[in-house]
C-alpha cells in the first residue's frame, strides 16, 4: 500500500498551531497553577508540512519534579490533538527560563503584577 504524502497548506497549519497552543494550555505545572503556554514554559511551536508537530520547551528550573514526565506528557497530548500526525518535543534549558517569560495573564494569576 502506497502512502500519499499530504502537504498542508498555510492556513492549514495556521489552525493546527492553534489547536496545538490550546492543547498545552490544557496542560499545567503541577507547582504553579498557571499552564505551561502562558508560564511561557513553551519557546517554539512549529507544524510540519506532513502534519506533526515539533516543540521546544523548558522547565522553571532544570530540578523541577516534573522534569522525567511533562515532556512526555506534552508530546502524548499534543499527538492527540486534532489534525496533528505526531509529535516531538525537546527540551531544552538555553535561555534558563525566568519570570520575565510569563504573559501578562499568567503574572496576574500570580499576583506578581
Amino acid at each position: 500500500m502506497h502512502l500519499r504524502h499530504i502537504k498542508m497548506t498555510n492556513d492549514e497549519k495556521k489552525q493546527l498551531e492553534e489547536r496545538v497552543i490550546m492543547t498545552l494550555k490544557s496542560i499545567y505545572d503541577p507547582e504553579i497553577p498557571v499552564d505551561i503556554y502562558e508560564l511561557g514554559l513553551i519557546y517554539d511551536v512549529v507544524v510540519r508540512d506532513d502534519a506533526s508537530i515539533y516543540i521546544k520547551m523548558t522547565l522553571t528550573s532544570p530540578a523541577c519534579p516534573v522534569a522525567g514526565s511533562l515532556p512526555g506528557e506534552v508530546e502524548a497530548k499534543v499527538a492527540e490533538t486534532m489534525g496533528a500526525n505526531g509529535a516531538k518535543v525537546d527540551l531544552t534549558f538555553e535561555p534558563a527560563w525566568d519570570r520575565s517569560m510569563m504573559s501578562e495573564a499568567a503574572m496576574l494569576e500570580l499576583g506578581f503584577m
